[in-house]
């Protein structure tokens, strides 16, 4: 869904720029919050949340290069929006999009440069606010389980894809090139993108169900979510019931009392729970790279080369005839190849490789800016306040 120059007119395209700007500048706070480190942990836990979510916005570029059939001559690919929100959430989620859009304009001649606010707003604010209030929403009445998070974000993700196409279809009424009726872009587009959409929900689940399975700490969404422990009788795993509150016996004595030591007593404990030193993400972030590796640098050679979902229904409506060239069209990764090299799979295997180590090292540098500013304003406010006079 990748909006090229020349679809919407200027004026909507700076407000549209001005929207996103703004969405990134609230995303830099509140990831500063999402990226620190959960209560009662010490040491640089939040500076090791900084590569997953750059390990985020790599993988979701390496998602995205695999346009999938929905249709006849229509193919889809993945928003990212929902996934992003649920593993890293969603201010870090909408940098997340972000990144990757700004990737893909600049290097790939994917999105137009004109129009990458209006990219930002319709695949990243629009996505991740939407699945992100879908997934919250759902997960307040279902059980409190790891089958309710890969259900919400399932259902999340299949909202948040056609929602992103209605706030396109809605941008083209207020500023589109070209005359086509409301209610006709509305039903091509949102038709087609509810078809993509379940594509997008198969993918978000198993990605979150994969990363729930073995590092469940590390899933945004499902902080706080204690598992459930389990039994297991005549070779089946059941719930354990919860214990039952212990009475004392009516029938034991009172213990005796202790005998009266002079010493002082001594203080009491302390009722907070000990620091603890997180486990190191490494592996799964060795992991999910060499998973973007794989996906961006091999199995995107056999994705569908039909039109996605917006390109299909622009060429069907007539709605690409100001389409303007893109400025970075002579970019030697431009259509996610490398350069002039004959053999295509080798220049689609380099692109791809290319493109999730420029993601990740963009991603990462920003998350590690974002969390470091957050450390140095805790110092100086730790520095700067009164010491206790009691």
């Amino acid at each position: 869904m990748h909006v090229p120059d020349g679809f919407i007119d200027a004026p909507v395209s700076l407000a549209a720029g001005a929207v996103a700007a703004a969405a990134v500048a609230i995303s830099l706070k509140g990831a500063r919050r999402e990226l620190g480190p959960a209560p009662g942990v010490i040491g640089r836990a939040a500076e090791r949340t900084a590569p997953l979510a750059g390990l985020v916005a790599a993988f979701v570029f390496a998602v995205q290069m695999l346009n999938f059939p929905v249709a006849a001559g229509t193919s889809g690919h993945l928003l990212g929006g929902a996934l992003a929100a649920i593993l890293v959430g969603p201010f870090a989620g909408v940098l997340c999009v972000s990144v990757v859009l700004l990737v893909q304009g600049l290097l790939f001649a994917d999105g137009g440069l004109t129009a990458l606010g209006v990219n930002v707003v319709i695949m990243g604010v629009v996505t991740v606010v939407t699945a992100y209030a879908v997934f919250r929403a759902l997960l307040a009445v279902l059980p409190r389980a790891r089958r309710s998070v890969t259900a919400a974000a399932f259902a999340a993700a299949l909202v948040s894809v056609p929602a992103s196409a209605a706030a396109f279809t809605l941008l083209h009424a207020v500023g589109g090139t070209t005359e086509v009726p409301f209610r006709t872009v509305l039903a091509a587009m949102v038709g087609v993108h509810v078809l993509i959409g379940v594509g997008e929900a198969v993918i978000t689940m198993l990605t979150v169900g994969a990363v729930l399975a073995v590092r469940p700490d590390l899933v945004h969404g499902a902080r706080g979510l204690a598992p459930a422990l389990k039994l297991r009788v005549d070779g089946r795993l059941i719930d354990a019931p919860p214990p039952a509150p212990a009475e004392p016996s009516p029938a034991s004595p009172p213990p005796p009392a202790p005998p009266a030591d002079p010493s002082p007593a001594p203080p009491p404990a302390d009722p907070s729970p000990a620091p603890q030193t997180p486990r190191s993400p490494r592996r799964i972030w060795l992991a999910g790279l060499a998973a973007a590796l794989v996906l961006a640098g091999g199995v995107s050679f056999y994705a569908s080369a039909s039109p996605d979902g917006l390109e299909k229904v622009a060429a069907d409506q007539g709605m690409d005839e100001r389409v303007r060239d893109h400025a970075a069209a002579d970019s030697p990764l431009a259509d996610y190849g490398f350069g002039d090299l004959a053999d295509a799979r080798l220049s689609v295997g380099l692109a791809g490789v290319a493109g999730v180590g420029a993601t990740v090292a963009v991603g990462t540098g920003l998350f590690h800016l974002t969390v470091r500013r957050r450390r140095r304003r805790g110092r100086h406010a730790g520095a700067g306040r009164a010491p206790n006079a009691s």
